[in-house]
């Protein structure tokens, strides 16, 4: 299983050449939800092999005895829609995470919770570089697990032209997450918009745990928008073989609580990110690794 650097920039290279060469069925898909991503923003892909498995790890980062199958297969629809790469606090940068509940994180804001509700956010939504995709793959699942989806496009009927506006405006920060701060103190990020592009169908960046206005129309409006998220969102409980590929660009999820046992059956999910090109992260990147450091 892969779980460095020089181990992941061979796997994503092997994920590369097999990219192309994914059945045709499958490659049109990804091209065509690349190309032109429907109005829920996600794609739904099932059926997909995952083999044995030994028991679910107990840390993200724990070693397992497993084969590199899946996170290679994971890759290579990664790779089919840009450029996979890992953040330096993800995991320490691996290009697979394993998102997998841990006792001391249930009750946090994070992947590895299970005790509360993950509130809706756009991955990484503070950073510069955040991904443009985002790809889960069930490699053993919970039936109370539901993972959340909420699109901007599903929204956008419900929000009034005054809020709208108030969206588009850089009236709005964002906090950093935790893991990223390594104890350092946290900073909010410079003013920017929540909603950029085409009034019609617009880009979207939106955490409703990290995010404020800085004034207080600004917060109202904020609120607005994460309840017509609520209201107008689904969910997928995934089972193994599924693959969910989100347009972060578009869409935020999150994920309701379930009972975590931590006996080796909980819910096992391995995570990609996917940017759409690796040029603009040059000079906090080493490698596929994105280094930029938040915080005082």
């Amino acid at each position: 299983m892969c779980s460095n650097a020089a181990s992941d920039v061979d796997l994503v290279a092997r994920a590369q050449e097999l990219a192309v060469q994914l059945p045709r069925s499958i490659r049109a898909q990804l091209e065509a939800f690349r190309g032109s991503p429907p109005p829920a923003g996600c794609l739904l892909l099932q059926g997909l092999p995952v083999g044995d498995l030994p028991p679910t790890p107990l840390e993200p980062t724990a070693p397992t005895d497993k084969s590199d199958a899946t996170e290679l297969r994971l890759l290579t629809m990664a790779a089919a829609l840009g450029e996979p790469v890992g953040y330096l606090p993800e995991h320490g940068g691996d290009v697979v995470q394993n998102i997998v509940p841990v006792r001391a994180a249930a009750s946090k804001q994070t992947s590895t919770s299970s005790g509360v509700n993950l509130m809706f956010h756009t991955e990484a939504a503070f950073h510069p570089h955040r991904p443009r995709y985002l790809l889960l793959f069930c490699l053993r699942g919970d039936p109370q697990a539901k993972t959340t989806i909420a699109s901007i496009q599903a929204s956008l009927p419900y929000l009034d032209p005054d809020v709208l506006e108030v969206l588009f405006q850089p009236r709005f920060r964002c906090a950093v997450d935790e893991s990223y701060l390594h104890g350092r103190d946290n900073v909010l990020g410079p003013p920017i918009a929540v909603l950029t592009g085409s009034r019609s169908d617009p880009r979207m960046v939106f955490d409703q745990d990290l995010m404020v206005g800085i004034d207080e129309e600004a917060e109202d409006v904020l609120s607005d928008l994460g309840f017509a998220l609520s209201q107008h969102h689904t969910s997928v409980v995934l089972a193994p073989g599924d693959l969910l590929i989100i347009d972060n660009s578009m869409v935020v999820h999150g994920r309701s609580p379930f009972a975590a046992r931590f006996d080796g059956t909980d819910r096992w999910l391995q995570r990609a990110f996917v940017v759409d090109d690796l040029a603009a992260s040059d000079g906090e990147r080493t490698g596929r690794v994105i280094t930029t450091v938040f915080g005082e």
